[in-house]
């Protein structure tokens, strides 16, 4: 009985004597990796920018008003809102990576100019499959003129959305008539005498609209919230 009880007191010796596992270099590599990962922190001014980035690009954005191209709606120096979820969603330096339905007539929207790529606060006018013309300013819209009508003093085109416009210099260059293929728009100051717009630089690609512009928050020196 007593060399049954060495016996057994062996046997469980040699199991935990017996050799251990060393561990692989892939082991090691991601014991290393997870070591360095618990140890690395982003600066919070990093994740700060990110965010910022990320948001302008995708939700929303602001933009302050250089000229009066789209008076009397919007005036120089007005600030206003813009919905990047309007049309699509956009991942940062990439562009639309979905597209919802696209811009409506009326619709104030932030492109990029197909002429020098700068920012431009315009309306819509014309759609895919639209046949539109300018005449002095106004517009013929599938063979019918778009009534201006006056109203508190104010020149209103009544297109869409009902929006004020302006001939205070003059119409501008004619334009059309011309369909507006599929992917492209027409877009217009309200500003119709003093505006550089599509009648210039010609249709904008559905691509090059970044968003709407829904609001004005700042006027004046001070906060507002007037609709576009």
């Amino acid at each position: 009985m007593r060399g049954q009880r060495e016996s057994r007191a062996t046997g469980v010796g040699s199991r935990v004597m017996g050799p251990v596992a060393q561990p692989t270099s892939t082991a090691k590599r991601g014991v290393h990796r997870r070591r360095f990962w618990r140890g690395f922190k982003v600066p919070a001014w990093i994740l700060a920018v990110l965010v910022v980035v990320v948001a302008r690009s995708s939700l929303a954005d602001h933009y302050e008003v250089p000229s009066g191209s789209m008076l009397p709606t919007v005036r120089i120096g007005d600030h206003v809102l813009v919905s990047k979820l309007a049309y699509g969603i956009r991942a940062p330096f990439i562009g639309f990576v979905d597209q919802f339905g696209g811009p409506s007539r009326a619709d104030v929207v932030v492109l990029e100019s197909p002429e020098n790529g700068i920012v431009l606060l315009k309306r819509v006018i014309a759609v895919p499959g639209d046949t539109v013309s300018v005449r002095d300013g106004k517009l013929w819209l599938n063979g019918h003129d778009i009534a201006v009508v006056r109203d508190h003093g104010e020149l209103r085109e009544l297109v869409g959305e009902t929006h004020a416009i302006s001939l205070a210099e003059g119409g501008g260059p004619n334009f059309g008539p011309i369909t507006i293929p599929s992917g492209k728009y027409l877009v217009l100051g309200d500003n119709r005498g003093d505006s550089r717009d599509g009648r210039y630089f010609g249709l904008v690609d559905r691509r090059a609209i970044f968003g709407r512009a829904f609001r004005i928050y700042w006027r004046n020196g001070g906060p507002a919230w007037e609709k576009l």
